[in-house]
């Protein structure tokens, strides 16, 4: 379900062109007023019907529109391509042609991915920013077909007031009022190989942009239901893999292999709640660094310092001191 929060950003871009949305609310089977969630359908709906009447598949959020049939035009250009990088890639180049800005750039680095959006303005709404990664995520989720854990999203804006909703979404540390949005994977996923054909694609546009706002969601699939388990306790308590497939009901090779499945492993999981706990309390800054590593059940602080490094690609400290650096800025 999509927060009506989220409706009513899709609203304003309306209203921003002297639009009424009511007619286009009915059109997508919603009442005038939304006051509750909507389901992913009806929210594409909503999708397809304010691109049509604005000519911008992009909602008239970037530089430049986005035409009607440009995310076709896109699926059909990275169809072909062999890895999720040279996919990523030809997405980011076909992006910055129509849309001139916000121009997107990767970076890879030190194990880590990086999606850059550079702009010589002004920052954008925190919801341009969120219907570009929605874009681009859900493309490179779908062409490899599976789910492609965030690191983190970095927006360039300050926090909206529904700030919390934009974290829950993307289920990755979330920062707001940062020098340049961005958004970071684990760098192992872009050798992913393409898995989709024509057939795939005609499927898969008769449902997008709905599809994409669902499917690779980070709270759907087994994945979720281990995450909630171990996020109820602290890691200390977390139980060895054959004692979860037994407190979920599963025999162990099964659930390796379902987790597989979804791109996913226990430890994968493990490694992302820490990191998600990691970055929250280290941008608090009400403990020691030394405390942290212990709180999330390191041996020793050095083994917590080598384990973030891996994660954001810089040290803890060098994390504090961004996350400040953002909230002050902001």
């Amino acid at each position: 379900m999509i927060s009506p929060g989220f409706v009513e950003d899709m609203l304003t871009c309306v209203r921003a062109r002297g639009l009424d949305p009511v007619p286009l609310l009915l059109a997508a089977g919603l009442p005038p007023k939304v006051g509750e969630q909507v389901s992913a359908e009806q929210y594409g709906l909503l999708w397809r019907e304010i691109a049509r009447a604005l000519d911008d598949e992009f909602l008239a959020l970037g530089l430049r529109p986005l035409r009607p049939g440009g995310f076709a035009l896109l699926c059909q250009c990275v169809l072909h391509t062999a890895t999720l990088e040279q996919a990523l890639r030809r997405t980011l180049r076909f992006l910055n042609v129509m849309l001139e800005e916000p121009a997107g750039e990767l970076v890879v680095a030190d194990g880590l991915a990086q999606i850059l959006l550079r702009e010589a303005g002004p920052a954008r709404s925190a919801f341009a920013y969120r219907t570009y990664w929605i874009i681009l995520h859900g493309i490179a989720c779908w062409l490899v077909g599976r789910r492609i854990s965030l690191r983190l999203v970095d927006f360039r804006c300050p926090e909206p007031e529904r700030g919390a909703e934009y974290r829950q979404f993307f289920g990755a540390p979330v920062g707001f009022g940062q020098g340049l949005s961005r958004l970071a994977f684990d760098a192992e996923f872009l050798r992913l190989p393409v898995i989709r054909n024509e057939k795939a694609l005609k499927e898969f546009l008769q449902r997008a942009p709905a599809n994409i706002l669902v499917r690779y969601r980070h709270d759907a699939g087994l994945t979720a239901g281990v995450r909630r388990r171990l996020r109820e306790a602290s890691p200390a308590a977390w139980p060895r893999f054959e004692e979860l497939a037994r407190q979920m009901r599963l025999p162990a090779s099964t659930l390796r292999r379902r987790l597989r499945e979804e791109g996913q492993s226990y430890q994968a999981i493990k490694d992302e709640i820490r990191r998600d706990r990691a970055m929250a309390l280290l941008a608090d800054g009400a403990r020691p660094v030394a405390e942290i590593a212990e709180v999330l059940g390191f041996a020793e602080p050095s083994a917590f310092h080598r384990a973030f490094r891996k994660w954001a690609a810089m040290s803890p400290a060098a994390f504090r001191r961004s996350r400040n650096h953002g909230q002050a800025a902001g």
